[in-house]
């Protein structure tokens, strides 16, 4: 799978085979090798001249090796496979979660001069909007904007948050099956390149009509923490920080956020925004963790142990050092060229509420369990989280940047067993909390929007609000809904750096 976010029209996947050789032995050898210096690390490409049958082999073994459920993974034909990105679609199990789901729901590849730029800045050809699927791909399909970067094209184009795409640069997107009209609303949705104009029919939340908005593919900088501010209320202030993305630039500006709070409070609880963040660095997700609870609850403690396959029980097979746990991380770690060491600012907060959906994933989903692992209180308010305590290393080879679950995480506690997700007020293991859906006729952050108004509520009473209908956003009806969140699927991990 490729770096875009779930296509309307799926393509045929094929099979692999194996190999025996060590991966170690078979990396940069390419049918297409690289020259020159590559901006991510300053030095030459160690690409040597090799075939497509080397590449593929390198996937193989790299898998057998390092694949968390490498003894699941078939044994066919490499031959099968035209595409070295569709030999490694194929590496990976076909088994299920408890509740039927597939277990590897995460295997994924990008273009490694795309990742770079993702992962370092936030930089990526798009619109700026975040949409969220409020059915399945088939018809009748509801996608709705849930969030829209601040100055983006969507944002200078006039989309709204709610607003429910009806057609694509003439394309039915509601009921369109045939090939042209998915290829049509496909690119549309996932634009190729800076640059393209595409016209979208959408209607609004509570509209009877609907209107056309014509917008400009551009390189979108995203602001993974764009909101942060204090609520006043009878009992004491509250913090509220909407957390998006852990990519490098939300180190600055999770320390930014937090800062904040402590000028105008000191905050007295805080309500953590993750319903849109799939995850990132998991480095990051232990900063913020340390950040909400501060030095007494995390003092030598863990915020993350990993597990690798059978294979590698002691050492980290990627580094080639003993596996040690994920610490509270309680200074800068340099992302986005900060000066390492420096103390990271804290709330010190016995609890925190977090606002979840299906889009809060993977290093996000680590924060929850993080916390829990140290007896802060966590209460969710939302729908249930994605469900993947997994992760990996990214591995380029000649070109790709590829991602396979190489690791489990397990908390303080041990606990690291949510592959169905965090679900709100489950009784069985689950957090205190509310199940909530989202409210598209408010504003991410604004006081009466449905989560961010129930944690409120449920911080003085307790209580819950009346159970809404999921998802429940029709055209020209209802205001609320929940699903999955499309993503660059880069952008819905567990993410680790090599140090």
């Amino acid at each position: 799978m490729r770096s875009l976010p779930m296509a309307l029209l799926a393509l045929a996947l094929t099979s692999c085979g194996s190999g025996t050789a060590k991966w170690q032995d078979l990396f940069a050898k390419c049918a297409s090798p690289r020259a020159g210096i590559d901006p991510g690390t300053g030095r030459p490409f160690p690409d040597q001249k090799g075939t497509l049958n080397d590449e593929k082999a390198f996937l193989r073994a790299w898998t057998d090796d390092l694949y968390l459920w490498y003894s699941e993974v078939p044994n066919v034909d490499p031959g099968a496979s035209p595409k070295v990105t569709d030999y490694f679609d194929q590496l990976k199990t076909r088994g299920k979660t408890p509740s039927g789901s597939d277990k590897d729901r995460f295997h994924f590849w990008i273009p490694t001069v795309e990742w770079e730029a993702l992962s370092q800045s936030g930089v990526e050809v798009g619109y700026g909007i975040t949409w969220v699927v409020l059915t399945t791909n088939r018809p009748p399909r509801k996608y709705v904007a849930g969030f829209i970067e601040a100055g983006s094209p969507a944002a200078t184009a006039g989309m709204l948050r709610g607003a429910q795409i009806i057609s694509i640069d003439g394309a039915d997107f509601v009921n369109g099956s045939d090939v042209n009209s998915l290829n049509t609303l496909n690119a549309g949705l996932f634009p190729a390149s800076a640059n393209e104009h595409h016209t979208f029919v959408v209607q609004d939340v509570g509209a009877t009509t609907t209107r056309s908005i014509t917008m400009t593919s551009a390189g979108v900088t995203s602001n993974p923490v764009p909101d942060a501010h204090v609520i006043q209320t009878t009992t004491g202030k509250v913090g509220y920080i909407l957390f998006n993305d852990h990519i490098a630039t939300a180190e600055q500006g999770l320390i930014t956020a937090v800062n904040k709070l402590n000028t105008n409070g000191p905050v007295d609880d805080l309500i953590l925004d993750l319903r849109y963040n799939g995850g990132g660095f998991l480095a990051m997700a232990s900063q913020i963790a340390y950040m909400i609870a501060g030095p007494v609850a995390t003092s030598g403690k863990v915020f993350e142990t990993l597990t690798f396959n059978d294979k590698h029980p002691n050492v980290d097979p990627v580094t080639g050092r003993a596996i040690q746990p994920t610490p509270f991380y309680n200074t800068t770690i340099g992302f986005s060229d900060l000066t390492p060491g420096n103390p990271l600012p804290t709330l010190n907060l016995k609890r925190v509420f977090v606002l979840t959906g299906p889009g809060t994933c993977s290093a996000s989903e680590s924060i929850l369990n993080g916390l829990a692992g140290v007896n802060v209180q966590v209460i969710q308010i939302g729908n249930t989280t994605c469900g993947k305590p997994y992760g990996f290393y990214p591995q380029d080879n000649c070109g790709t940047t590829y991602f396979s679950i190489q690791f489990k995480g397990v908390n303080a506690k041990g606990f690291g067993d949510y592959a169905d997700g965090f679900v709100p007020a489950l009784a069985d293991g689950g957090f205190a909390g509310c199940k909530v859906a989202d409210d598209f006729a408010h504003a991410v952050g604004d006081e009466q929007e449905g989560r961010l108004a129930a944690a409120l509520n449920y911080r003085m009473s307790a209580v819950c609000p009346p159970p809404t209908i999921v998802p429940a956003l029709v055209l020209g009806g209802g205001l609320s809904g929940d699903g999955p969140v499309l993503k660059s699927v880069w952008r819905q991990n567990r993410i680790l750096l090599r140090k």
